[in-house]
């Protein structure tokens, strides 16, 4: 499946299942929220304290399944995770990254430092996906 293909069919869409892996090989999945990013990417706010974050930290191979709202027509988009330092100042380069993310996913937000200290407090991160692979079931 070319890649670009399946990287504007998820730019179409917002929300997938994470598969990351487990310690013990099985899959882990995680129903979220996603941005289209630049040069083959797909960013994720992830908090520092869940199952995917420490799968990713452990090995950073994730794939992402985006469906058609109707159901018949998915992408699976394969790569690598790369993990951002978790906020711990409002101020900071992952706060304004987490800022960036939720811009381009949802708009603005009615108070940006409101939201700048809920990252914080949630111990956010943003998870990059670098999309290598992708395979698919689309119509032509």
């Amino acid at each position: 499946m070319d890649v670009a293909r399946a990287l504007t069919f998820a730019a179409d869409h917002r929300r997938g299942v994470l598969v990351t892996l487990k310690a013990d090989g099985r899959p882990q999945l995680s129903n979220i929220f996603y941005v289209p990013g630049e040069h083959g990417t797909v960013r994720i706010s992830v908090t520092d304290d869940r199952a995917k974050t420490r799968n990713l930290r452990r090995d950073p191979r994730a794939s992402l399944h985006v469906t058609r709202d109707d159901f018949f027509a998915y992408v699976v988009l394969e790569g690598s995770v790369e993990l951002s330092p978790v906020t711990t100042d409002p101020g900071d380069a992952t706060a304004d990254e987490l800022v960036a993310l939720y811009r381009d996913g949802q708009g603005e937000h009615p108070d940006w430092d409101e939201y700048r200290r809920a990252m914080v407090a949630d111990h956010r991160l943003v998870a990059t996906l670098r999309v290598t692979a992708a395979y698919a079931m689309l119509p032509d």
